[in-house]
């Protein structure tokens, strides 16, 4: 694990505060900014997003699906935690938080935005970090590599259908041209790229990678600095929003975790793929989420804010479930 991903709590932190700084005090930066947009695709935002995923998607050996049998019950886990369970769970504790619990104290557009921008959390499944996890605990990386080629498979098909589903329930107006332009733009073409480039540079990939990966984060650390620019006013006069996203945000990492667990541990997995196989469950694909919530709802969002919070929370409390799983492998077969 590289400087960068150690300590990304700590760079978003600092983004977050550049942007809300330049932004409350030179907002005519982020106006010119909003306004390069085509078809509701901010192109800047647009461009910041693949540099993020590209990298990702090279990591993606499609062929690794032929190996997708040979362990069937923990990619059966995976499954149904990342589409049957995880953005149902999202879902719910959005609407029980934000038009239960902390009713009176947000205001009700802004809690539908929030709730959405946990949606499209909750709806895309991890792609590059859980590499990161495997590895700090051991996983198996063949394992790993099939679960991410598998989910990013389905996730091309099932992302739009299933955010539609979520959105429409909790009465959020669902533009499905934006929601499947925003799929193909940053799922589909992002792993036909990825999958020309493996097979035009076969045995050069991991130089290819080597040189991307700061590309990566540095676009991820681009794009929170301009979200919350574009939120910065409404993050000054509302800091208590932070908080609040973060909160069901956290019940939901955790609870997720601790579910794929425990029914790992019934299934009697290895601790090598019980590993992998409840993290990419846990972690968020939030590059996706943050694109489309600025493609659906806009750059000034509550939706763009909640998929941003994300970030901010998903590194540290990865690292707590990493070292939590590691004193823990114990209780799995070896």
């Amino acid at each position: 694990m590289g400087l960068f991903e150690r300590y990304l709590s700590l760079w978003v932190a600092i983004c977050i505060t550049v942007g809300v700084t330049v932004g409350y005090f030179f907002p005519s930066i982020f106006s010119t900014v909003a306004a390069l947009e085509y078809a509701h695709v901010n192109l800047v935002i647009a461009v910041l997003i693949w540099i993020m995923i590209y990298p990702m998607m090279v990591q993606v050996d499609l062929s690794a699906i032929k190996d997708s049998g040979n362990n069937p019950k923990g990619l059966l886990l995976t499954l149904v935690i990342n589409w049957l369970i995880k953005p149902f769970s999202m879902a719910a504790l959005g609407y029980l938080f934000f038009k239960v619990f902390f009713a009176a104290w947000v205001d009700p557009g802004d809690a539908t935005e929030y709730i959405a921008g946990m949606i499209l959390l909750g709806v895309a499944p991890c792609t590059a970090m859980v590499f990161v996890w495997s590895q700090l605990t051991k996983g198996n990386p063949n394992f790993t590599l099939v679960q991410v080629s598998i989910n990013d498979i389905i996730m091309i098909f099932a992302f739009a259908p299933i955010a539609a589903l979520l959105l429409g329930v909790t009465d959020i107006h669902v533009p499905w041209q934006t929601l499947t332009v925003s799929v193909v733009l940053y799922v589909l073409l992002p792993m036909l790229a990825g999958w020309l480039t493996r097979k035009l540079l076969n045995n050069q990939v991991e130089g290819l990678l080597k040189t991307l990966k700061p590309w990566s984060i540095i676009g991820l650390l681009a794009t929170v600095i301009l979200l919350f620019g574009f939120q910065a006013e409404k993050i000054i006069h509302q800091p208590l929003a932070i908080v609040l996203i973060a909160i069901p945000l956290l019940i939901q990492t955790y609870g997720i975790f601790f579910i794929a667990y425990f029914v790992a541990k019934k299934m009697r997995l290895s601790y090598d793929i019980a590993a992998p196989a409840c993290l990419i469950g846990t972690s968020n694909f939030f590059e996706l989420a943050v694109a489309v919530a600025i493609s659906l709802f806009g750059l000034n969002s509550g939706a763009a804010l909640a998929t941003v919070v994300g970030v901010l929370v998903e590194v540290p409390v990865m690292l707590s479930l990493v070292a939590f799983s590691n004193r823990t492998q114990n209780w799995f077969k070896p």
